[in-house]
């Protein structure tokens, strides 16, 4: 263990001296030339609020087409990898009246998490947040700000829904590592497709039963931040409705060889929002690739009462004994979980429990329908 230590200690400092250096180098050769805030939405309620964001060289990298090649493709990821983050800067929040100030990270990361006692920070259904970077990094440095989204939620709210992404919202072979490479780097959000159905179940899920609940919906994936504008992308194109996107840090860190492990940040994640979001239940989705149904098997321990259902898409034959043993388990803890192959599956007995309307069941039919005979 204390070699283990030594050699995280060793290898971190090696890293933040070769950061450090490449960042010096290349403001000296005008490398880089503009900087940008990307803001990462956030969620709250009345008293209490929490978003992320990173500062970063403005990598320029645009959006998608149809037409984009692979090589293409290849590209733009190649520069949401290779990042030049800004670290060490101070990073301003204002909004209602309030005016914070934070600090980013070695990696360029800031966070804020606010809290104002009995006063009232916002009103739903969103608060809008002017962040400015307000050290100056370049020689000719033009003012640099963003707006943030932060997502506010009521406790009037029926349920909120948390899903996972990878092999829950689109196919990515998350558990073949070769496999989620190829298709990270030379697809783009138009040709990676999502499983038929899914955005008609999510809008189903998210208006609820009497079409209008606004009911929240969360994103929680272990993918990294780095994929943060393009998850975004694929959403719209694809027509499933936004929520929050709790992603990680895969870089070596301080503490951790490969940031935080991949149960560890989903698990972290799921019960922040809990905690942030207090009093309305949820509806966990994900899939029986990695994980999944032991994590939210873990949050339903720790927040008893505050889980309405588990859908796992079942994607993996060879864990399936597995997930079904930890389904018994959520079974036995007053949770219904239910394994299912397909989004009809699952909207069929969102319907029978009276969560979204019997018309959008044949919305998500239809949907998947189309979908599947367009492939």
């Amino acid at each position: 263990m204390n070699l283990k230590k030594y050699l995280l200690s060793v290898l971190y400092t090696i890293k933040s001296w070769i950061s450090s250096s490449k960042l010096l180098l290349g403001k000296r050769l005008g490398l880089i030339q503009t900087l940008m805030i990307m803001p990462y939405k956030g969620f709250g309620n009345k008293n209490e609020v929490f978003f992320m964001g990173r500062v970063m060289r403005d990598r320029g990298v645009g959006f998608s087409t149809l037409e984009d090649t692979k090589w293409q493709n290849f590209g733009k990821m190649y520069k949401r990898f290779m990042t030049w983050e800004i670290p060490f800067v101070r990073v301003q929040a204002t909004f209602n009246g309030f005016s914070l100030i934070t600090q980013t990270d070695e990696e360029g990361y800031f966070k804020f998490n606010i809290s104002s006692g009995d006063e009232y920070l916002a009103e739903p259904p969103e608060l809008e947040i002017r962040l400015t970077l307000i050290d100056s990094i370049l020689k000719i440095q033009n003012k640099v700000e963003a707006l943030n989204k932060v997502l506010i939620v009521s406790g009037g709210t029926a349920y909120g829904i948390i899903s996972d992404i990878d092999d829950t919202i689109v196919p990515t072979g998350a558990t073949r590592f070769l496999e989620m490479i190829k298709t990270t780097f030379f697809k783009n959000a138009h040709s990676r497709i999502p499983f038929p159905g899914v955005a008609a179940f999510y809008h189903a899920l998210a208006k609820g039963i009497s079409g209008n609940d606004n009911n929240p919906l969360f994103y929680v994936s272990s993918s990294p931040w780095n994929l943060y504008d393009f998850l975004n992308e694929f959403m719209d194109i694809h027509g499933i409705p936004r929520g929050p996107l709790m992603l990680r840090d895969i870089g070596l860190s301080r503490d951790y060889f490969i940031a935080v492990d991949h149960t560890d940040h989903k698990l972290m994640q799921v019960e922040r929002i809990f905690k942030v979001i207090s009093d309305i239940p949820f509806i966990l989705i994900g899939d029986s690739g990695q994980h999944d149904a032991e994590i939210y098997l873990q949050v339903i321990k720790d927040f008893p009462g505050r889980v309405k259902m588990v859908y796992i898409r079942d994607v993996d034959s060879r864990k399936h004994e597995k997930v079904l043993k930890t389904a018994n388990e959520i079974k036995s803890l007053g949770v219904e979980p239910l394994l299912v192959k397909d989004t009809v599956e699952a909207a069929r007995h969102a319907v029978t429990k009276g969560w979204i309307a019997e018309n959008d069941l044949w919305n998500v039919a239809g949907e998947k329908a189309e979908e599947e005979a367009g492939n």
